[in-house]
């Protein structure tokens, strides 16, 4: 498990701003944040070294592409085993349908959410690539009527930005 990085409010400006915005040149960024372009490219590589910022990457909306049903499906196997797991979850992410998965405790074993043509592909891919599958025991769609997109990742209400210390 990693372990929580020191984050100021500077830091938490940053990772709004390439949140919302990752192709931002350092310069643009750095004038948002209030820094200097070498201070602000220090910062981003540090945010990336502490495994803050894990990538970059493009958002594609796949009613553009074709693929204009999303769902969430939830999934039950067994045994719930770390090898089952790890089986069912690759097996997940080499589907092109699959978008996202979520290992979860509650009712269900995995949340996946999904794009797909249509019914007829959602049902093909329910019924031929999950259900299938010997340890699937059962499992549920949801068809996303609407998708809100995430807003940034800010510090939650009554969490402070730590103060970073200047080294001499």
């Amino acid at each position: 498990m990693r372990e929580t990085a020191e984050l100021d409010s500077v830091d938490w400006r940053i990772l709004e701003e390439l949140q919302n915005d990752a192709t931002l040149p350092n310069r643009t960024l750095a004038e948002l944040v209030g820094l200097a372009p070498s201070s602000c490219l220090q910062r981003v590589r540090r945010l990336r070294e502490l495994g803050v910022i894990t990538g970059f990457h493009a958002v594609v909306d796949p009613r553009t592409t074709g693929l204009s049903l999303e769902a969430v499906v939830s999934v039950n196997v067994r045994p719930h085993t770390r090898p089952v797991v790890a089986a069912f979850r690759q097996f997940l992410m080499a589907q092109p349908e699959t978008r996202s998965i979520f290992h979860v405790s509650g009712q269900a074993d995995f949340l996946v959410h999904i794009a797909v043509t249509d019914s007829t592909h959602l049902q093909a891919f329910l019924m031929d690539k999950v259900a299938s599958r010997t340890e699937v025991r059962n499992l549920t769609s949801s068809v996303v009527l609407e998708r809100v997109e995430t807003r940034a990742l800010t510090p939650p209400t009554g969490v402070k930005a730590r103060r970073r210390r200047v080294e001499p």
